[in-house]
């Protein structure tokens, strides 16, 4: 399997990829939070979406979290060693309790890591007024309209993806940046980065790069709606399952690949092909799919992606590992599971459940945890990867 052969090979090379890592890390501006939802076929390992305004927080294990309080207060230290009070800034929706769990999470790592004072403040589009919410598990969570916290607050963390360009220009540092949400970032960008670093990486622990990239195309100009657009598209497409096929016939398998929104977030415009001919085909319910956006937005830009079959079980369920940073260290994970999809599914839908991956011992017993080894090394190479695409998005 391909975690064993990446295990021992990372553990052989630790000094000389760890070194990698802190150089190219020189000079760089790592985001809060990240997280990465990575997929492992057996046969490779690769990250699938990067995150930066992850939620979930609820979701890690308790160790995890209580190490989390540490490495909260070292980025603080680094980055903001000023700050006394942080407005965490969240999405508007309010029918997901859950998400408030991952709220309160994020508060109280906050809060743990010495800063006074934490107001969780949404932007005031869709709530327009201070409210007092309940999350799944019962917490109790005081929202504030920004506006009206805004002069108590010396950072504001945002939790908030910005899919919706809410015009806001604080008088304050937000971290992750404002002009790195949904609303101007294309996947893409990152992809091009990670596969960049991912081919560096695997050329210092002497293995094929291609057990670490994953093949992404960008698609401008998409029309749902128009036939000419999805030619095109289907022609796009059929070149590159061909340029797949060749790789894929070694290990007997067929390639398929993910339409994914360029702008995307929540699993949303997102379906998975075989065969181009396929796009033909599109019934009602895959085009209603495939509009699908975050504040109803139409999707202009899609990725065509290598699709990753996930190997991974967990209690007979499909499942992928998802993996958390403060800054650039490892801070959390867990595995999303559903037992009603496929390898080849996008498992970031209704149904899925979250089951325990710690990673909070690695750096006592590296070589005991290949599978918190491996990926969380995948993870690493995400955040490094996002912070250089933040670089180009500051620069513009």
């Amino acid at each position: 399997m391909i975690k064993n052969l990446l295990h021992q090979k990372i553990v052989k090379h630790y000094d000389t990829v760890q070194s990698w890592f802190d150089k190219k890390s020189q000079n760089l501006s790592f985001p809060f939070y990240s997280s990465f939802d990575l997929r492992d076929s057996s046969k490779k390992i690769s990250p699938v979406d990067a995150n930066l305004f992850p939620a979930g927080f609820n979701n890690i294990c308790e160790v995890d979290r209580e190490r989390a309080v540490q490495l909260c207060k070292s980025y603080l230290k680094k980055y903001f060693p000023t700050v006394q009070n942080i407005i965490l800034l969240t999405e508007e929706h309010t029918n997901n309790p859950f998400y408030w769990d991952n709220i309160y999470s994020l508060r109280l790592l906050l809060e743990k890591s010495g800063i006074p004072s934490v107001f969780v403040c949404v932007p005031g589009k869709n709530i327009q007024k201070d409210i007092t919410l309940t999350s799944a598990n019962g917490h109790s969570i005081e929202v504030f309209i920004l506006e009206n916290k805004m002069q108590k607050g010396d950072l504001i963390i945002s939790n908030n993806d910005f899919s919706v360009d809410y015009q806001l220009n604080p008088p304050i540092p937000v971290s992750p940046p404002i002009k790195a949400g949904w609303n101007t970032r294309r996947k893409h960008s990152f992809f091009k980065e990670y596969n960049l670093l991912a081919t560096e990486f695997a050329n210092l622990i002497q293995i094929e790069p291609e057990l670490l990239t994953i093949k992404t195309k960008r698609f401008t100009e998409f029309k749902l709606d128009d036939p000419n657009c999805l030619k095109k598209l289907q022609e796009e497409v059929d070149t590159f399952l061909s340029e797949l096929e060749p790789i894929y016939k070694k290990e007997n398998q067929t390639p398929f690949v993910f339409l994914k929104n360029n702008a995307g977030t929540y699993g949303l415009g997102m379906t998975t092909i075989t065969a181009a001919t396929e796009i033909e085909q599109w019934n009602y319910k895959i085009k209603k799919k495939m509009k699908a956006t975050k504040g109803g937005g139409e999707i202009t830009e899609l990725i065509i992606q290598e699709g990753i079959a996930s190997d991974l079980k967990r209690e007979g369920s499909v499942a992928e590992p998802a993996i958390y940073l403060i800054g650039s260290n490892l801070t959390g994970g867990f595995l999303r599971t559903h037992k009603e999809k496929g390898m080849r599914d996008n498992l970031n839908s209704p149904g899925a459940v979250y089951r325990t991956l710690c990673i909070s011992d690695l750096e006592i017993e590296v070589k005991g945890k290949p599978m918190e080894n491996v990926y969380g090394w995948i993870a690493r190479l995400g955040g490094l990867a996002l912070s250089y695409e933040l670089q180009s998005i500051n620069s513009q």
